[in-house]
């Protein structure tokens, strides 16, 4: 096959297929190029006028011709959808790979979750890339699934498709030299693999101990100083814009010239929604732009930068030996995908996937809930005192923060209070049957009446319940429970709307458009309630991660992040 590429390219041996009259952006030397690419078994044999014919011809008429788009940091449950159909929504958006913490399957079902997520992803019209999750469980706080310790983590190290150690969550406990994290840092540097951060607010001596561990990346950045100072010591900013994280203004003013080349465009979470209407790594493209990022800039951010911070090699842009993973746009402001090819072959159109797609779920996927018989009884908070800790939702962030407010209570016991915009908020440990239950308080949801319930809550992914009546509540986990996973609203002790999410209470092999129906169908049953979130479920999914400050509610009780540790709910 060499051979025959080296012919093409040399003029000698016609070419696949010939793309005429396309304007190239040139992420090497910034400029905008017209002129023919012509492409050989899958890979990119020659960019100039030279090139005329092959066995196909593109004319683009002077469309922009871009490297495929490369989505460093994702998770691909977090969209709801399995592997297939993930590829379903993100392909036709420009999106030819990403990179993928697969800890929330991970979490739930451990080694057989990670086995699937690596032959799911095999045959794919999208490269799907793995970084080792670093936080299976994240902390001792919570109750998961599944644990990988060091030793497991060093095995999955070597895979083919591994690039390396998934985001240090654990920071505190890295900080502090616990022995757990430390090995597994210690088994990704044995191997000369990656390591990628995950470090909110995390500056000064604390930083620096962090990245002494040989950290290279961070994407929970909320404020351009903290972005500014983390470029400033070497790391690379993956900039976030999510579903529910939307940090991409607040953070652009630390790209320059000079640093953006260490910054990544990256999805982190986004629901399928999101993905379906407003696009992947395309709608970061415009929003980047629209904000004032010079085009090139943004497009190195989501295709260079990422293909040589991986070490994907043959990928990010378009030049002779590179794969021809090309996106076919008409500007470089609104970024609309026409065509995308995976090497060389067409397989997205006009916003349409055409490559098929296939995938077998393991049945033990299929039966990843498991608790005892739940009562109202459990779900009471007896009062202990006058005040009472409250979680607060910070708007577009997953941080949080703690209030301290009056409890309201009916008959001895702590209780919702909508007028007052607090409502409760239930952990259920859903893995091992133990029985725990974390009750606590949150505010910023606006529910007036009824509950949310979901088997999605990070990482752990125990049943998270939020709402104003306690029967309603009860109801809402029942019904996630007979769904075998998935999300439900209640409300006057019925049903309104549910989702089911089979596969290990976290995605569904569904095909997107149906799944995104019922997704808009479920978060308008929750805007009937009261909510103004403009995505709930996003923002109950990550009241239970207790790795980003401030605080948290997981299955063992409140925790506080940043002391690391369970606090009770009554203050006084």
């Amino acid at each position: 096959m060499l051979q025959e590429v080296i012919a093409m390219a040399a003029g000698r041996r016609e070419a696949d297929l010939l793309f005429r009259n396309v304007r190239l952006l040139n992420l090497f030397s910034g400029e905008v190029e017209t002129t023919h690419v012509a492409v050989g078994h899958g890979v990119i044999v020659g960019v100039g006028g030279m090139y005329q014919r092959a066995r196909q011809v593109y004319d683009l008429a002077g469309k922009y011709l871009l490297p495929g788009f490369i989505d460093g940091h994702v998770h691909l449950e977090s969209s709801l959808l399995s592997p297939a159909r993930y590829a379903e929504a993100v392909v036709p958006h420009g999106t030819t790979t990403v990179v993928a913490d697969p800890h929330e399957i991970a979490n739930v079902a451990g080694m057989i979750g990670l086995g699937f997520m690596l032959k799911a992803t095999e045959r794919l019209p999208l490269d799907v890339w793995f970084m080792v999750p670093s936080c299976v469980p994240a902390t001792s706080l919570e109750t998961a699934g599944a644990a990988l310790g060091p030793g497991l983590v060093g095995t999955l190290l070597r895979q083919p498709r591994v690039l390396g150690l998934a985001e240090v969550m654990n920071y505190p406990g890295l900080i502090a030299g616990e022995e757990q994290i430390l090995q597994k840092v210690l088994a990704a540097r044995r191997v000369r693999k990656l390591i990628d951060g995950h470090a909110p607010r995390l500056s000064g001596q604390s930083l620096m101990a962090y990245l002494s561990a040989g950290i290279g990346s961070d994407h929970e950045c909320t404020t351009a100083d903290e972005a500014r100072e983390k470029l400033a010591r070497g790391m690379h900013v993956m900039l976030r814009e999510g579903s529910a994280s939307k940090n991409l203004e607040t953070l652009l003013s630390a790209v320059t010239p000079v640093t953006a080349r260490r910054c990544l465009l990256v999805s982190d979470d986004r629901d399928v929604w999101d993905l379906m209407h407003e696009g992947h790594m395309d709608a970061l493209l415009r929003k980047t732009v629209a904000l004032g990022v010079h085009p090139l800039l943004a497009v190195q951010m989501a295709t260079l930068n990422p293909a040589e911070y991986f070490g994907l090699q043959r990928r990010g842009a378009i030049a002779p030996g590179a794969w021809a993973d090309l996106v076919v746009v008409n500007d470089l402001q609104e970024f609309a995908v026409e065509f995308v090819f995976k090497r060389g072959k067409l397989v997205a159109e006009r916003g349409a996937l055409v490559a098929p797609l296939s995938e077998e779920v393991p049945e033990e996927l299929l039966k990843t809930v498991s608790l005892r018989s739940l009562s109202l009884p459990a779900l009471r908070i007896l009062r202990k005192g006058a005040k009472v800790r409250v979680i607060e939702l910070v708007p577009g962030q997953l941080l949080t923060r703690q209030r301290i407010v009056e409890a309201t209570v009916h008959r001895g016991c702590v209780v919702a209070d909508a007028a007052r915009d607090v409502l409760k908020l239930v952990v259920v440990e859903r893995h091992r049957g133990t029985g725990n239950i974390g009750l606590g308080l949150v505010s910023g949801f606006g529910l007036q009446e009824g509950a949310l319930a979901s088997s999605v809550a990070h990482d752990s992914h125990n049943l998270i319940a939020v709402g104003v009546d306690d029967r309603d509540i009860l109801a809402a986990l029942h019904e996630v429970v007979r769904l075998g996973g998935g999300l439900a609203v209640c409300a006057g002790g019925c049903v309104r709307s549910s989702l089911a999410l089979p596969i290990a209470g976290l995605m569904t092999a569904v095909p997107l458009a149906r799944v995104a129906a019922g997704f808009q169908a479920i978060h308008r049953s929750a805007q009937a309630l009261g909510t103004a979130l403009a995505r709930p479920w996003m923002a109950l999914s990550f009241l239970a991660l207790p790795v980003i400050p401030q605080l948290r509610l997981t299955d063992r009780g409140l925790v506080d992040v940043e002391r690391a540790c369970i606090v009770p709910l009554h203050t006084s």
